[in-house]
């Protein structure tokens, strides 16, 4: 069977299988105090351009939100969020679990929240009586595929400055992102309080790396990440991923093949006459697929449902990553073409 499910059904890459298994004996210092670890926080603090910023590497990307949430917001202030977005639906209430509100907003094509919903957010919560708006909460990819670009961020932070509020983004599939021609890091580093760099998604085992950037935010955050689950003993084994990652253009390498293989399957579906739910451009794809095509294609091939806009059609989500295969996308290229 072939696997569209998500981007991280596979293992790692195998150089970073390598290193992990070459630094299996070495006796590393615990709690990411290791060599592995800090080497890996100033290769990105290079990548972001920003050698001030604080650098924590966690395990998940929920886990990452919350204690990153957690710790900006104090407890009456609301983060704002597209209502699509991942805190707002597929985060099982981890952040009101920390005791904060999502505003969920409307979202623009591409999952996208704007500036003119941020300024809605603020104005419908004027008072003491009400949460205070105080973070707007992004991603890169959005949850449908959408790409925030550098204007686009620019924007945002107009706002935030104008309304005093922090600007984060969940990078979870920033790979993607980056890949697709979306702002870039030092980008997010001048722009962006704080936010995070996905490796779960983008060929490591595991691992986030979150980076702090505005200096209000950074004091006690690792009391948190303890307060909060999220400090991994065995530390180096995420500074060695996160070493791999950023050695030799291997982080982007992986969002690069992950696109080129989800635009050959846009393009393929396509042009047999099928739609999709949303225009994405990165390495998540919404076709929309007659259901007795899908009851043909369902014993070779794994997807997740997203929506059912009628009871003949269903709209399906195609991810692919770093580890996809281009036979697995001509196969079903094949198959869908075949099917009657």
């Amino acid at each position: 069977m072939y696997r569209f499910t998500n981007d991280y059904s596979e293992g790692a890459y195998p150089r970073i299988l390598e290193a992990l298994a070459t630094t299996n004996l070495e006796g590393n210092f615990g709690y990411s105090n290791d060599p592995h670890s800090e080497h890996a926080r100033q290769m990105i603090r290079a990548a972001i351009g920003q050698p001030e910023a604080a650098v924590h590497l966690l395990v998940g990307g929920t886990q990452t939100n919350a204690a990153c949430l957690c710790a900006f917001l104090r407890p009456h202030e609301a983060a704002i969020a597209a209502a699509s977005g991942h805190i707002c639906v597929h985060e099982t209430g981890a952040i009101e679990a920390t005791g904060h509100k999502c505003i969920a907003m409307p979202a623009a094509p591409g999952g996208k929240l704007t500036p003119q919903a941020v300024r809605e957010a603020c104005a419908a919560h004027p008072d003491e009586h009400m949460v205070k708006p105080r973070l707007v909460y992004v991603s890169n990819t959005t949850e449908t595929g959408g790409v925030y670009t550098t204007a686009e961020l620019e924007e945002l932070r107009a706002v935030c400055d104008e309304l005093g509020l922090y600007l984060y983004l969940d990078g979870a599939r920033l790979a993607s992102a980056l890949a697709a021609g979306g702002a870039s890091l030092t980008d997010l580093g001048r722009l962006c309080d704080a936010f995070y760099i996905g490796g779960t998604k983008n060929g490591a085992l595991f691992g986030e790396a979150v980076c702090i950037v505005n200096p209000a935010l950074q004091p006690d955050f690792r009391y948190i990440i303890k307060q909060r689950g999220g400090m991994l003993a065995k530390g180096w084994l995420l500074g060695i991923q996160f070493e791999e990652l950023f050695t030799g253009g291997l982080y982007l390498e992986g969002g690069r093949h992950a696109n080129a293989l989800a635009l050959r399957l846009k393009e393929g579906i396509a042009a047999l006459g099928y739609g999709f739910g949303s225009d994405s451009i990165s390495n998540q794809q919404f076709p929309i697929l007659p259901n007795h095509i899908l009851d043909q294609l369902k014993e070779d091939f794994h997807w997740e449902v997203t929506s059912r806009p009628d009871g003949e059609n269903t709209e399906i989500r195609l991810v692919t990553s770093w580890a996809t295969k281009p036979e697995a996308v001509d196969a079903f290229l094949t198959a869908l073409a075949a099917a009657q």
